[in-house]
């Protein structure tokens, strides 16, 4: 007998939390839509995947078009398939996020006319978002809140060069409370993969502190030392 398979009716669509870190602010990037549902709202870029392309091709393309931001290593979070979360009929939705470096970071400029215009926001002052994108964004930030603890994500979002209280400032946006700063540096200086530079901050009106690098390949050793032992 011949499997009858049954009429499949649902999207597919692509949703992008991208972090960033600016002048001691943790921020995310929003569109404004330029089309209903929710003209005018502020939201996630995010759109819907086309019938020949994969879900991977679609995030970027759907990241580039609504924000002209590209060759950005994304990945995949989580999948939204509540069934009344899209007003216009069912839509399911894989989100993805990213944490960038904004400094160096070119102008955004939508290319698309589903947004009028891509801005960062600091995550503590977030708007109402469309759809169902503040659960979303929750979703994500909890993410990273999480993996602070265990990988180096820290490091995707500032300078290439930093200072400790850049990195403190850091640690405090993402996981939304103060940090002593006495045991939080002796803490980040235990670990061995902070590299202390013979450089200083320039072009400031108070005491220029000392500039630090992360070192990747210390970490890693250290990290593969920790899984060996």
């Amino acid at each position: 007998m011949d499997l009858q398979l049954p009429h499949f009716d649902s999207v597919f669509s692509i949703d992008c939390v991208i972090f960033g870190f600016d002048a001691g602010v943790l921020k995310v990037l929003l569109i404004e839509r330029n089309e209903e549902p929710f003209k005018n709202s502020f939201a996630l870029p995010g759109y819907i995947v086309e019938h020949d392309e994969s879900i991977d091709d679609a995030a970027e393309r759907i990241l580039y078009e609504l924000t002209g931001l590209r060759d950005i290593s994304i990945r995949q979070f989580h999948t939204f398939g509540d069934v009344n979360r899209h007003p216009q009929g069912r839509v399911v939705s894989i989100g993805y996020f990213a944490l960038i470096r904004i400094i160096g970071q070119k102008e955004l400029n939508p290319i698309t006319q589903v947004a009028s215009k891509a801005f960062w926001h600091p995550v503590n002052e977030l708007p109402k978002l469309a759809f169902d994108h503040t659960v979303i964004f929750n979703r994500a930030f909890k993410k990273i809140r999480a993996k602070l603890n265990y990988e180096p994500i820290a490091f995707e979002l500032l300078p290439e060069k930093f200072t400790l209280t850049q990195l403190q400032l850091l640690y405090e946006a993402v996981l939304d409370k103060k940090l002593d700063k006495r045991n939080f540096r002796k803490k980040m200086l235990s670990y061995g993969f902070l590299k202390e530079l013979a450089e200083k901050q320039k072009g400031v009106s108070y005491r220029a502190a000392k500039l630090y690098k992360f070192d990747r390949r210390k970490y890693a050793k250290i990290f593969q030392n920790e899984i060996a032992s």
